[in-house]
């Protein structure tokens, strides 16, 4: 190994070091909230009704019923993709992490179905979201904006 080698090592075991620290198990602080052991979901998002705004961007679609979802305290979803309702679980956990799972939907065919699917879609796929006064927006495991409702009155 090389003298320059060398004056690099303890910078990379140190930063090996802190890579292991952050990467260590989640405190309690971490806990993911889904309802399933006795707890209850809050926040802006939970209790409210929101209505579907665009899908990726820009995309407006036009369906015979606006695609919608509300999230109950005990973790469970439910809505209309505009063609479909539907019902599932739902996981919060820090920094404004989401998980949709189990969702399931009835099976009226309708002229939109492929407009209903980029709905459910984007639910499956939701990792992440963001609230902004009454603008929901969800994000993808890759930051990517998957689409924006808003709060229905």
């Amino acid at each position: 190994m090389t003298m320059k080698g060398w004056r690099l090592l303890p910078l990379l075991a140190s930063a090996a070091m802190l890579l292991s620290a952050c990467s260590s198990a989640p405190g309690p602080e971490s806990t993911p909230q889904d309802g399933s052991s006795g707890s209850s979901l809050s926040g802006a998002i939970v209790d409210q009704s929101w209505n579907l705004l665009l899908v990726g961007t820009d995309e407006r679609l036009s369906m015979p019923q606006t695609p919608s979802f509300q999230i109950s305290k005990d973790g469970k979803v439910s809505g209309h993709d505009g063609c479909n309702r539907f019902t599932g679980q739902v996981t919060l956990g820090d920094n404004q992490r989401i998980e949709f799972s189990e969702l399931a939907t009835t099976r009226m065919a309708c002229p939109q179905m492929g407009d209903a699917e980029k709905v459910t879609d984007m639910l499956e796929t939701a990792y992440r979201y963001l609230i902004d006064h009454d603008r929901l927006v969800f994000f993808g495991p890759d930051s990517r904006v998957l689409g924006g409702w808003r709060e229905s009155n």
